[in-house]
């Protein structure tokens, strides 16, 4: 398009910002361990690239574990200089526990970290965030091994990267890409709730992290970035990818006993779609079709055994009634505690009743087909099998309506598979409980805003845990009021 000749008075294209006043919208945390080399550079141009291009506040906070070179000094002196910077002590080694304490105490509303190196290009860094500040996704991971990535390193750390990644593919059964790319991003009412369920502190922190997270349901959204390799990076590999196995053994042990309490990390935060119970909706379609499909290829095989069992002493007719009448009990009964849920023996002889007089139909239909089949003088085996078969094709789709919509019908008797809205309990429960408690903001007198404290070292997973700032108590799965039992 030609814009020589425009003469109108749009006007040029800016960044949109955020009020001044108030906690910063993002807090970029830098994990860092004996980084006295690359420290001071790393945060000035991550601090120049979000001055020029992020429309928001933001602060860098320098998170040392444990450096016993001068990585904290470098890093205080930072701090000193640059408003936008903080430093963050440690004493204890371990780069989950870093990002789990900093994160626990910060009073950003969008939660990101890198690795120092800055191997991932920041241009990708306002796209990580953006679905976060949007509200559009949970967390936002950088991603070298999408098909527009640009990635430049060596062939043994590619392949140990993506045979890491078709292991929790494989054994985790993970959907994200990429676990191991160190550029992540959290909001911070996810944080609050997840990061008490992850127990790793050291590399194998992502992974746990994004495994609970996906199998809760939240929300990852991916970006494909462009990342060199640092051929000086201190990550011992062997030692790494070691504890990262044990890490996925761990997980996946946790996930088949079914002892975390994911069920109450799906977006308990009131706005899940799957926690609101709307009248006059059907809910559960897609997996009652596939249970009642189930129940009904099983049904028709025992119902066929039967035909040709009764067959060798009577009639057709005679055999096909006493066939359906015997397949459409264990039938009715299969799909109310399978396919619909229903469990318990309250109005399970009601059902039964309705279930007669949908097999009723069934035997009117398939009895009927008989009938036709021996008027027009066909009176094979082979064709009385086929006509059946196709009569309770059609006897199958009547019946599931009928019980969908009239046996088990979920109007009038309260829904047997809705989920309802979660109501806060006022009983702790000290099983499960994981209290996590506001802090009552401090008054910074060189910003002119309240903030969370940085200085909280404590890490968190105890109960007596007071850096975080929302209350949520994870209950078991029988006092969960979302369990239908």
């Amino acid at each position: 398009m030609n814009t020589e000749s425009w003469t109108g008075t749009l006007p040029a294209r800016e960044h949109l910002l955020a009020a001044v006043a108030g906690p910063p919208v993002l807090d970029v945390v830098i994990p860092v361990y004996n980084e006295e080399k690359d420290i001071e550079g790393c945060v000035r141009r991550l601090h120049g690239h979000l001055l020029d291009t992020f429309p928001y506040r933001f602060r860098i906070t320098v998170a040392d574990n444990a450096s016993t070179d001068r990585t904290p000094q470098i890093a205080a002196q930072l701090a000193r200089e640059i408003p936008e910077v903080t430093s963050f002590r440690l004493e204890q080694k371990g780069r989950g526990r870093a990002l789990r304490t900093v994160w626990s105490a910060s009073d950003a509303p969008v939660l990101a970290y890198m690795d120092v190196d800055l191997s991932t290009d920041l241009n990708a860094l306002l796209p990580l965030v953006a679905p976060l500040i949007s509200g559009h996704s949970d967390l936002a991971i950088g991603t070298r091994l999408a098909s527009s990535s640009r990635v430049v390193r060596g062939p043994k750390r590619e392949f140990i990267s993506r045979s890491y990644n078709q292991i929790l593919r494989r054994s985790l059964s993970a959907r994200f890409s990429d676990a191991q790319c160190g550029f992540k991003a959290i909001r911070r009412e996810v944080a609050q709730v997840l990061l008490p369920l992850v127990q790793d502190t050291n590399w194998f922190f992502d992974t746990e992290m994004l495994v609970l997270a996906e199998r809760a349901g939240l929300r990852i959204h991916e970006v494909p970035v462009d990342w060199t390799d640092d051929p000086n990076s201190t990550v011992h590999i062997v030692r790494t990818a070691t504890e990262d196995l044990k890490g996925v053994w761990r997980v996946g042990k946790a996930l088949a006993s079914g002892s975390l309490p994911l069920n109450r990390l799906r977006r308990p935060f009131g706005d899940d779609p799957r926690d609101r119970q709307l009248t006059g909706v059907p809910r559960g379609l897609t997996g009652q079709l596939v249970g009642f499909a189930a129940v009904g290829v099983l049904s028709t095989v025992f119902y066929l055994l039967l035909y040709a069992l009764f067959r060798l002493g009577t009639g057709a007719q005679v055999a096909n009634a006493l066939a359906l009448l015997v397949s459409a009990v264990a039938n009715t009964a299969a799909n109310r505690r399978l396919t619909f849920g229903v469990r318990g023996r309250d109005r399970a002889l009601r059902h039964q009743a309705q279930g007669l007089v949908v097999f009723a139909i069934g035997l009117v239909l398939t009895s009927g087909s008989l009938a036709v089949l021996h008027a027009s003088g066909g009176d094979s085996h082979a064709a009385e099998i086929t006509v059946l078969v196709v009569a309770n094709l059609v006897a199958t789709v009547v019946r599931f309506l009928l019980m969908r919509a009239w046996v088990f019908s979920q109007r009038g008797t309260g829904s047997h598979r809705a989920v309802p809205v979660p109501v806060p309990s006022a009983d702790p429960d000290p099983e499960w409980d994981v209290l996590l408690r506001p802090v009552p903001p401090a008054f910074d007198t060189r910003t002119g805003h309240d903030h969370l404290p940085h200085d909280a070292g404590h890490v968190p997973g105890d109960e007596t845990d007071h850096t975080r700032g929302a209350t949520l108590r994870l209950r078991p799965a029988e006092h969960d009021p979302r369990n239908p039992r």
